[in-house]
């Protein structure tokens, strides 16, 4: 389905994509063409205002938007009347999700009358057990015995996902679970909500030792866990659409993303007040450009609790919807002075989900080359962000953002100081100038015209975020 829509968009826009090609104006080459900005670039790019982007991130991050929050929910109706204000049909779309509560939690394993002094599983299950231990080893599907129903499960850390494990002998019957690790370290361990288990972690050689304690005949524990568990939230996704006049309207939609919810206690600046405030920039910018194109804007919430906005919007995408889709342009982190190195294209990157080139990153690294960038912008591989779900679909999908991050990503010292105006402006021009490549009416009469869009060379890069 994908390389069917990828096909049906480039015949639509007027372009003939080489395999190893992405596209400029003026002269074919492996160079930037620093003055090949077309007149139709212009129309974007020269009403991008880096102030009103700086604006926008200084407003979000006044304060923490974690998912569930009021202060998400502040910024998601910030973000919906500024939609409006530029004349979009707008949504705020509700939808729920379950969130670990960490609040005072204590943890007791008891042994013999000693304490192990285990780690709390996040999530897990607040409950006090006294029972038998046995030993399942990884606790995989169909391997977990018939005997650890009533007792308490000991597990070995690896191959499957903790949540998988503890489900595995919840279905067995197993009252409680003590994981031990492969390292010495209590380690992590998660539980997903309605695992009404008690769930502790051990050290590898805590655990090795029970272990052999078991050899040596019955061993009781005693588990008990208070202050943990889930708390139903809710979080929003903020949606615009802006549809072109009928008789120009080839049925097709291109979208432009960013999360705007942060992590608990930090104000997001960079992640991903940024991406938001270029989503709000070209959306104003946009809003009475000719089109044959929908442009639908959206800001996704609990990205940072496992990309859910993203993956809730998606869900509720019928398959004639998905397949109208033709491009999803993700923006996350793309602001900091700090980060990116000393890489070219300021540090600028654009991952897909496979590591391959697609329409998105085709127009984007074309358009750097001739924009306030003046580079061609590299791709490497990557998801962790909100591309994922829209790649999923068939969807040609990338996120653009600064790589490797800065050394305060995901920490209260993500503030409105660490913003670079200079690399906002130059994210909103490729991403623009791609997406206007796309949605304005003449493309398609652009194919043999002066101004035809022309292939250039750009690299893969496997490059870490670094965090």
């Amino acid at each position: 389905m994908a390389k069917k829509k990828v096909i049906s968009v480039l015949l639509t826009a007027g372009l003939v994509l080489s395999v190893n090609g992405a596209y400029a104006q003026g002269p074919v080459s492996g160079t930037p063409n620093q003055n090949a900005a077309s007149a139709f670039d212009n129309k974007i790019i020269n009403k991008i205002n880096a102030d009103n982007m700086y604006n926008t991130v200084a407003l979000l991050s006044e304060q923490p938007r974690a998912a569930g929050t009021d202060g998400e929910l502040k910024g998601a109706e910030y973000i919906k009347r500024q939609f409006e204000k530029y004349g979009y049909e707008t949504e705020l779309q509700p939808f729920k999700f379950y969130d670990a509560i960490r609040n005072n939690v204590t943890g007791l394993l008891e042994i013999n009358g000693q304490d192990l002094k285990p780690y709390v599983f996040s999530g897990s299950y607040s409950a006090e057990v006294t029972a038998e231990v046995v030993h399942v080893g990884l606790a995989k599907a169909g391997a977990v015995p018939d005997a650890v129903k009533g007792k308490i499960a000991l597990i070995q850390r690896g191959e499957i996902a903790f949540v998988d494990k503890v489900q595995n002998v919840l279905d067995k019957g197993a009252v409680g679970v003590i994981l031990y690790n492969t390292a010495e370290s209590t380690g992590v361990g998660i539980a997903n909500p309605g695992q009404d288990i008690p769930a502790v972690t051990i050290t590898k050689s805590q655990g090795e030792a029970l272990v052999k304690q078991l050899e040596s005949g019955p061993v009781t524990a005693h588990i008990k866990v208070t202050g943990s568990g889930y708390q139903e939230k809710t979080s929003y996704n903020v949606i615009a659409k802006m549809k072109p006049n009928k008789n120009k309207d080839t049925g097709q939609v291109v979208m432009i993303g960013a999360h705007h919810d942060s992590v608990p206690g930090g104000p997001g600046a960079n992640d991903d007040a940024s991406g938001v405030s270029a989503v709000l920039e070209l959306a104003r910018v946009m809003a009475n450009m000719p089109i044959d194109t929908e442009l639908r804007f959206v800001t996704f919430g609990a990205e940072e609790k496992g990309l859910l906005g993203s993956y809730h919007y998606a869900s509720t995408l019928s398959e004639k919807d998905a397949d109208n889709i033709v491009a999803h342009f993700q923006m996350d982190m793309i602001g900091s002075k700090d980060a990116g190195g000393d890489n070219k294209a300021n540090g600028l990157i654009m991952y897909t989900i496979d590591g391959k080139k697609n329409l998105v990153t085709d127009l984007a690294s074309a358009a750097g080359a001739r924009t306030a960038l003046a580079e061609i912008v590299p791709y490497g591989q990557l998801g962790r962000s909100d591309h994922q779900p829209f790649h999923e679909l068939g969807i040609p999908a990338a996120l653009f953002i600064h790589s490797p991050l800065e050394p305060w990503y995901h920490t209260p010292a993500d503030t409105i100081d660490k913003i670079d105006k200079q690399k906002l402006q130059e994210t909103a021009e490729i991403v623009g100038a791609s997406v206007y490549q796309i949605a304005r009416p003449d493309t398609p009469a652009l194919e043999h015209s002066r101004v035809a869009p022309q292939p250039v060379e750009y690299d893969f890069e496997n490059r870490s975020p670094g965090a």
